[in-house]
């Protein structure tokens, strides 16, 4: 055990035994700035002077962190230790995520020592030089749904097809890590997998049915979410249907495209908006859906523990508010993220420590999130009108070089 993690446990395990008392001074930080203005253009800010070419880390200090001081890092905790099942086979994670386990979770001191003792924060930047981007949000919707096709359940939801093919790149080509190319087999050439439009008017997913829903738009929603409860039709069950592949094509959002044809302004393009738009034109339905070509196949599973969210890219379980998807890319998965944002459709600061433990589709670059709201009609309303700016630091072990960091 070396000398700082001796000293800092004992320091929490002090804190522990005297119930938070006063004598251990944490480092405060000072006032941060205002929440970042609500839904400017997507930009971003002006391109760092300070920054190397090609830098997109920067270490600070926690006192730069806009509320930090404000975060009950207590939330947090839970999906930081879920975190650590995966960070402590890395090196640099072994002795912090180790040490986390003696620290008492209700114990905010305690907490927050931990933190500002073994992380050093890191500014993200995208790779232009700016330090703001786009912070969605995203939640686990709830369907309605049955087993077999009847009545009002018309909708499929999809196995994955058996001749879709995934094929790691980074096998043979290592400066590929996380890309994968998906297709099918023609004789002894792989080839771009069938779009949605040509999936859904070709009929050519006969047989995979996994669950009829009742809801063409919530299921096209589902996919975007990339995992949700299903309630059978006989009320004694639910089941949670998550991520099982996709057919190789990159999202397109069908409000931008409603935007794009001047059916909707950027501002309204939120997920009720388009929901509303697709009610108004049923003989332009497929039209609006085939305007994204990616498709996401599911598995079931079952729903053993209601309380916990939906597996994310690292097969751990989601926490509401505390879990955001990232571009695995640019930013390493599992690390803590403090995040700096608006409330949606508001200037009401958002700044709080949160996990990246999940990917999207559509979260592309360095700053860039999607905020996991969690389960239901509540989080899903605030999930689809979440569009703010943002900003993201990194928290990283003290050890680490940023180089190596996590990667």
């Amino acid at each position: 055990m070396s000398f700082l993690r001796s000293s800092v446990l004992q320091s929490l395990c002090l804190l522990a035994l005297l119930g938070g008392c006063r004598s251990i001074q944490l480092d405060q930080a000072a006032p941060g700035a205002g929440p970042i203005a609500a839904r400017p253009p997507i930009a971003g800010g002006a391109p760092s002077p300070a920054l190397r070419p090609g830098e997109m880390l920067r270490a600070t200090s926690f006192a730069a962190l806009p509320g930090w001081n404000q975060d009950d890092l207590r939330q947090a905790w839970p999906a930081f230790r879920a975190s650590c099942e995966v960070l402590v086979k890395k090196s640099e994670w072994k002795e912090p995520c180790s040490v986390s386990r003696d620290v008492v979770a209700t114990d905010l001191k305690a907490v927050r020592l931990f933190f500002e003792t073994f992380m050093v924060p890191h500014q993200v930047f995208n790779p232009d030089g700016s330090d703001q981007g786009l912070v969605t949000g995203y939640y686990e919707p709830l369907l309605r749904g049955a087993r077999k096709r009847g009545g009002i359940y018309q909708t499929p939801l999809y196995r994955a097809p058996d001749d879709l093919l995934n094929i790691d790149l980074s096998a043979a080509y290592p400066d590929l890590k996380g890309m994968r190319l998906r297709g099918r087999l023609i004789a002894n050439k792989v080839v771009p997998y069938w779009t949605r439009a040509e999936l859904t008017q070709a009929d050519l997913l006969a047989g995979k049915e996994l669950l009829w829903v009742d809801d063409p738009i919530d299921a096209f929603f589902l996919q975007v979410q990339g995992s949700g409860r299903v309630q059978l039709a006989d009320g004694k069950e639910t089941v949670r249907v998550s991520y099982a592949e996709q057919n190789g094509y990159p999202y397109r959002s069908i409000g931008r495209y409603l935007v794009d044809l001047g059916e909707l302004t950027l501002e309204q393009a939120s997920a009720q908006s388009i929901k509303a738009w697709y009610a108004r034109h049923p003989a332009r339905q497929q039209e609006l859906l085939n305007a994204n070509p990616s498709y996401v196949f599911f598995k079931e599973e079952k729903l053993l523990d209601p309380t916990k969210g939906p597996k994310g890219a690292l097969g751990l379980p989601l926490t509401p508010q505390r879990s955001i998807a990232v571009d695995a890319q640019f930013l390493p998965l599992g690390v803590p993220v403090f995040l700096s944002t608006t409330q949606p459709n508001s200037e009401v600061a958002l700044q709080r420590l949160v996990m990246a433990q999940d990917t999207g589709g559509a979260i592309k670059s360095a700053v860039r999130a999607d905020f996991f709201w969690g389960f239901g009609a509540a989080a899903g309303e605030l999930a689809g009108r979440m569009k703010q700016r943002g900003m993201m630091w990194l928290l990283l072990p003290r050890d680490a070089s940023i180089a190596s960091a996590g990667r």
